[in-house]
């Protein structure tokens, strides 16, 4: 007896399903601020320039491009057979419109650093754009992977988050979101008219908090993919003949950062004894694998200062330093000069995997020295109200994460964007200046060591740790992959197949 395969099967058969701890709230490259957003992105929109395999800066909605002899100025030539997903023809207008909208004051983008070096840009012609720089660039194309939006669907580059395209968006990616479901999951189906076709029909996003579920729904065959599986679980997964892991690098790493716009964090000998109190190695095992950092660079890095030294976990010491910034011991706990109990408001995002368990941990850490500390748990919106705007708390539970250039301007300079601690060291800053300006990349390197040291040196947070990640797909999807910081980045090529291993 035979059976004939259904046309619903053999859509069904090429459905790739994933799961995200909770899916964006905005599909805009404007307003990024989650990696779940960042991963999105990827599938539906496309920068100028993307890394290839070797993360070396190619060519994707650029087809050529020339540098000036200055390197003050470069000449991008476009592709000519680039649609946005409502058919309309992309050009020079888009990459234009998308620069000044990076920029805009009024747009307020989270990622407004990636075009702050960008003083101009200019459509010579309906698929050539001249790009002006503030200084010279030796590889601009490595700087140019922010995505493109379409001029079109704006009436001005001063785009506001809720704008309506957060849930309609159209971009030149190889697919295209289909629906928003009432679950929170997500459909998207494969753009036909994209210049390089995906193998894939359609994916599914679909929203799991639950990561033990997770697990479980992709070894039901429920799901085709984890993005992140949880140490716990890596050793039924990788038994399980129907399953094969991705082990992947992010340079991401995890902090406690202290408010220093409060007086009490304001005198280092106070952030240096909290940091002394903390058994890091305590923090990561129970969540998993991974190592840990001295300062805002992963050790895997160039610029990655090995000649500074970890934070010891020296609790005596720590109360040492508190004795000396005027703090008195009661038996119970540390009183500051004024008598106050020395409590720690800390704030953590909720949609942080794990997070809970390092909070928990921590707690009990510092309140066995003394330090209470008090925890709130908050979603993205109450995160940006909370912390970002109001500076609501003592210390912060977070992780940075940086594509390959790393650039952690935004975060340290004292003009940076996303430098919501209050950070501001004019050595930390005039090093950042120079380092965007090398030219010769043993200089830059040199100087953002510099830049590790110096700010390990002043303990503006805690450095934790950067977590080991692993992917988890079933064995039926192939040619698989995975980009370090993005993931779905060489997504085109992966195919769905029907046999086992």
């Amino acid at each position: 007896m035979t059976f004939a395969l259904l046309p619903w099967a053999a859509a069904w058969a090429s459905t790739y399903r994933y799961a995200e701890d909770r899916a964006p709230a905005v599909v805009n490259p404007l307003f990024t601020t989650t990696l779940s957003e960042a991963r999105l992105n990827e599938l539906v929109f496309e920068g100028l320039f993307a890394d290839d395999p070797e993360l070396r800066s190619t060519g994707r909605l650029a087809e050529s491009f020339e540098l000036a002899a200055d390197h003050r100025s470069m000449t991008v030539r476009l592709r000519r057979d680039v649609k946005w997903h409502d058919g309309e023809p992309f050009g020079s207008d888009d990459v234009v419109f998308s620069v000044d909208a990076y920029r805009s004051q009024t747009t307020a983008s989270t990622e407004a650093g990636r075009v702050t070096w960008i003083t101009s840009a200019i459509a010579q012609d309906p698929h050539t754009v001249v790009l002006g720089f503030a200084q010279p660039e030796a590889s601009p194309q490595d700087k140019l992977h922010f995505k493109i939006l379409p001029s079109h669907r704006f009436t001005s580059p001063d785009v506001k988050r809720t704008d309506l395209f957060r849930t309609n968006p159209i971009g030149t990616g190889p697919f295209r979101i289909q629906t928003f479901n009432q679950d929170n999951s997500v459909t998207l189906s494969r753009a036909e008219t994209h210049w390089d076709p995906a193998k894939l029909d359609e994916l599914v996003l679909r929203e799991i908090s639950d990561k033990a579920y997770q697990a479980k729904l992709l070894l039901y065959e429920s799901l085709e993919a984890l993005v992140r599986v949880l140490p716990r679980d890596l050793a039924q997964l990788e038994a399980d003949r129907k399953i094969e892991l991705y082990p992947y690098q992010t340079n991401s790493w995890w902090y406690f950062g202290f408010n220093l716009g409060n007086p009490t964090f304001a005198d280092q000998r106070v952030r240096d004894a909290v940091a002394r109190m903390v058994d890091v190695p305590g923090l990561l095992a129970p969540i998993g694998t991974g190592d840990r950092v001295s300062g805002p660079f992963v050790p895997s890095s160039p610029f990655y200062d090995h000649a500074t030294p970890l934070v010891a976990y020296d609790p005596d010491a720590g109360a040492a330093l508190l004795t000396s910034a005027g703090y008195t011991f009661n038996g119970r706990q540390w009183l500051g000069p004024d008598g106050v109990a020395l409590k720690l408001r800390l704030v953590a995002p909720s949609n942080l995997e794990t997070a809970q368990d390092v909070v928990i941990n921590v707690q009990s850490q510092l309140q066995s020295r003394g330090i209470t500390v008090e925890p709130t748990f908050v979603g993205a919106a109450e995160w940006k109200e909370k912390v970002w705007r109001d500076r609501g708390f003592d210390l912060v539970l977070s992780q940075w994460s940086y594509d390959r250039n790393e650039d952690v301007w935004e975060q340290f300079h004292s003009t940076g964007t996303r430098n919501f601690a209050g950070f501001s060291d004019p050595e930390v800053d005039q090093l950042l200046t120079e380092a965007r300006a090398a030219m010769d990349p043993q200089q830059k390197k040199a100087l953002l060591r510099k830049v590790h040291a110096r700010v390990a040196a002043l303990q503006p947070m805690v450095f934790l740790f950067t977590l080991d990640s692993y992917a988890a797909m079933n064995v039926k999807v192939r040619n698989v992959v995975v980009h370090p910081f993005y993931f779905f980045t060489w997504v085109s090529s992966w195919v769905m197949g029907t046999g086992g291993p």
